[in-house]
């Protein structure tokens, strides 16, 4: 979709400064720029306009019909921009879009070796929208002025578990596209495959990935030897993992009779799975009380206990508290592992006690600490509020689910009265005044 103008045509082969990254693209204040701005879906009549304008302004894109063409085969391509003072959820009208091609191994590298026809993608070299691309292309940015902000709003749609780790990639269209480009971050002469291109930009989020996630929730599947991550368990194949761990650990070298180690508080608990590589090591129980937490239930496999798993647990597990606002975390601790959790903070309780169960000695330890800066509280984004368990940090699928347009509203039940004598309610209303909430029409995931 990429069209050039006349002042990058005079560049090409010259050398262009390139400038500091000011604003990096997945460092900048997305809650900030939401409180000015709204990302949306836009419908097809919407597109049509963001589209017709766009091309008044930059000049020769992809037609509209081949748009309408992309999105239908992966409707994760196109979102639309507006200020905040200006939108309005019963008629959003978008005043710019951002437009991306996922793009499957042989799509990224046409677009690095140039037998990517932008205007018109050949769909075989677009991902489908349960499919894993090797690289996100920037298709088409129409942002004016302060719309640029909704850039890194777009990106943040574009974090869950298929996208999160894929690299983003950009050609400059202007001299003011390539300004932002470096602005926030992207690198010139992107490589993939053996391709290098001096004409493609690129922002590399697999590893700035691996180095922000949060510590609790930075396991991802297949993992090169060794490496320490940590999962909360969301499934029951999860929940097998954790028995498995915790039945090899305290029920066969401790021998923990049955009922005492499966105790009933295990559907009341977040479990933290801890795996070296792919193959879980190790799980952490959390319970939650008014005013604090309790860390339980530690089990770490005993060939997986010259790493430092044992500490990555116990520490996410911290971090868990406190994305969830604790400021106290209780434990039990074995007499014999005192100076283990000393090492992460832990200090006796005052006036706690000493006692015994499954024939070992406990004493009452915790943890005095500060609820995160982001942590979830009342007057949160209501969006972040219904996020897998963990998972706030990305779009849940309730979000995609919030694309679709209200076939379902909410309804004001009045009693209606006869106007010859007063009728008695018998907790039916008769008769009801339907009050639909505002709707949005949109094609269902046509989001980044």
């Amino acid at each position: 979709m990429t069209a050039h103008d006349r002042h990058m045509t005079r560049m090409a082969g010259r050398p262009f400064p390139q400038r500091p990254a000011r604003h990096p693209l997945g460092e900048l204040d997305t809650e900030q720029l939401s409180r000015r701005l709204v990302v949306f879906t836009p419908n097809g009549l919407q597109i049509d306009a963001l589209m017709n304008e766009a091309r008044r302004v930059i000049g020769r894109i992809a037609t509209n019909e081949v748009v309408h063409r992309v999105i239908s085969h992966n409707p994760d391509s196109f979102w639309g921009i507006a200020r905040r003072d200006r939108y309005s959820s019963s008629l959003p009208k978008g005043e710019g879009f951002v437009a991306y091609l996922m793009l499957n191994d042989r799509g990224l590298k046409g677009l690095l070796d140039g037998s990517l026809n932008a205007r018109d993608p050949d769909l075989g070299m677009i991902a489908q929208q349960n499919e894993k691309p090797a690289g996100i292309y920037v298709w088409c940015v129409h942002a004016p002025g302060v719309l640029a902000g909704g850039m890194p709003l777009t990106v943040e749609k574009i974090t869950t578990k298929l996208y999160r780790d894929v690299d983003v990639y950009a050609r400059a269209a202007t001299v003011h596209g390539l300004q932002l480009m470096q602005t926030m971050g992207f690198e010139p002469n992107a490589s993939y495959a053996g391709i290098t291109s001096t004409n493609v930009h690129v922002y590399p989020r697999a590893e700035k990935l691996r180095n922000t996630l949060p510590i609790y929730d930075n396991y991802h599947g297949p993992a090169a030897s060794g490496v320490l991550s940590v999962a909360i368990a969301r499934t029951f194949e999860d929940m097998m993992r954790v028995a498995s761990v915790r039945s090899a650990v305290y029920i066969a070298e401790q021998r923990c009779p049955y009922e005492e180690e499966f105790d009933g508080n295990d559907f009341s608990a977040t479990h933290l799975i801890g795996y070296v590589g792919n193959e879980p090591a190790a799980c952490l129980r959390v319970r939650y009380f008014a005013d604090f937490a309790k860390l339980e239930r530690l089990a770490v496999r005993r060939e997986f206990r010259t790493t430092r798993l044992a500490v990555t647990v116990m520490r996410a597990g911290i971090e868990l508290c406190r994305a969830k606002g604790y400021r106290r975390i209780y434990a039990h601790a074995q007499k014999r592992l005192l100076n283990f959790f000393d090492r992460l903070g832990f200090r006796p309780l005052e006036g706690g006690r000493e006692f015994a169960f499954s024939d070992f000695d406990y004493v009452e330890i915790v943890l005095d600490t500060k609820p995160h800066p982001q942590a979830i509280c009342l007057g949160a984004d209501p969006y972040v509020m219904i996020r897998p368990e963990g998972r706030w940090h990305e779009p849940g699928i309730l979000e995609r689910s919030a694309i679709r347009p209200v076939t379902r509203p909410s309804i004001d039940r009045r009693p209606q009265r006869s106007a010859s004598r007063p009728s008695v309610e018998t907790g039916r209303a008769r008769g009801s005044a339907h009050t639909p909430r505002a709707s949005t029409t949109i094609k269902r995931g046509t989001a980044n």
